[in-house]
């Protein structure tokens, strides 16, 4: 494995940090800044919507070094994060936070082009799910220690910490992702030749509806865990470091899978698996042992499709690899955005914070479908015969 990955990886380790670390505070948060737990639901669409600014910036940064780029989006970082520690109160806090989603999309959008540069050939969709892993590890131990952090420090101390690692990835970039190829200009005009194509819209379709689906459930984890099934605060630490194993392990898992099987088909069946863990949810989440079960199932099934579609997409791309890998990133983390205002506006009107894990089903059920179609009709191997 290049070592080039791995400096790509802490990046995503911090942005890992930086945007599921709210999940396990959300409740501590708005009760510090004076909210509603509902509004404090904002501190996460205003993440989702600073990376919706931001990946588009690419269109503008295509005749940039692809090292260059990186290394900018690592400062960026850090800077955001800073300005999250720094902030007094709420409103400051939002606009922090959507400054600090301006990089993250932009950053797996260019990652995930040199990843694929850096890979062996055949091993692309791996090499994706490795700079990923960053992320996946972030859940598993960054963000119960932000959790840790937030709930017996101050919770500027965490933010602080995404700020070091964001230095840290400018640092590890600079010395180790070599100097790749650039890629083709096409000219503004070009970039966008590859959207008159069906493929690229299923798989945006398949990513937004998908995430929407899952991401209303998981936007309120943390008050489901304590007031549903009963937990007390204090165990919210671990039980985030469970919850990033199931990230892990299914992004992981699923880009194994996607080395040697169709992306499309992958991503289809790891969504549709969390179609049945939604609805479990629903009804056992009372119960702490299937809560913790079921939320790593989720979780699982929440990454998994992660990687495979990433690559997919520039696979698809061609000669708007840029513009593409911004796209996938605007539509997970509008995905994220929309499904975190529905499961707030579903909270707010009355209904149990449960309820989140049925709201988006729908939805799920149609990104399946798309990513379905996207295999049958250009990614299975009678059809490539």
């Amino acid at each position: 494995m290049h070592k080039g990955l791995t400096a790509l990886a802490v990046g995503t380790f911090a942005l890992g940090i930086a945007e599921f670390m709210m999940m396990g505070i959300l409740t501590k948060m708005g009760e510090d800044m004076g909210v509603s737990v509902a509004q404090a639901g904002n501190f996460i669409s205003f993440y989702a919507l600073g990376v919706c600014i931001g990946a588009p910036a690419l269109l503008f940064a295509r005749r940039m070094r692809l090292k260059t780029l990186m290394l900018l989006l690592g400062a960026i970082i850090a800077i955001g994060n800073a300005m999250a520690a720094l902030s007094p109160g709420y409103n400051l806090f939002c606009i922090a936070r959507l400054i600090s989603g301006l990089p993250h999309g932009a950053y797996f959008g260019v990652g995930a082009i040199v990843a694929r540069k850096l890979a062996q050939p055949g091993k692309e969709a791996g090499a994706v799910a490795y700079m990923i892993s960053g992320m996946t590890v972030a859940t598993l131990a960054g963000v119960p220690v932000g959790t840790f952090i937030c709930n017996n420090l101050d919770w500027r101390v965490a933010f602080w910490l995404v700020s070091f690692f964001g230095i840290l990835t400018t640092i590890l970039i600079a010395l180790w992702v070599p100097q790749v190829e650039k890629l083709p200009d096409m000219g503004f005009r070009g970039q966008f030749t590859f959207l008159r194509h069906l493929p690229a819209w299923l798989i945006f379709g398949g990513v937004i509806f998908g995430q929407i689906g899952i991401y209303c459930w998981y936007s309120y984890i943390d008050p489901q865990l304590t007031e549903v099934a009963g937990f007390p605060a204090a165990d919210l630490t671990w039980l985030m470091v469970l919850a990033g194993l199931g990230m892990f392990l299914g992004n992981l898992i699923a880009g194994a899978f996607a080395n040697r099987y169709a992306p499309a088909l992958v991503g289809a069946w790891v969504q549709t698996a969390a179609i049945p863990v939604l609805i479990l949810f629903y009804f056992f989440a009372g119960i702490q042992g299937a809560a913790i079960a079921l939320m790593m199932l989720g979780t699982a099934a929440l990454f998994g499709s992660g990687s495979p579609l990433q690559s997919d997409i520039v696979g698809y791309a061609r000669g708007g690899e840029m513009l593409g890998a911004a796209l996938i990133q605007i539509a997970y983390n509008a995905g994220n955005a929309i499904a975190a205002r529905i499961g707030g506006t579903v909270i707010h009107a009355g209904n149990s914070y449960t309820t989140t894990s049925l709201v988006g089903l729908p939805v799920l059920a149609v990104g399946c479908a798309m990513l379905f179609i996207l295999y049958r009709r250009y990614e299975r191997p009678s059809h490539l015969k």
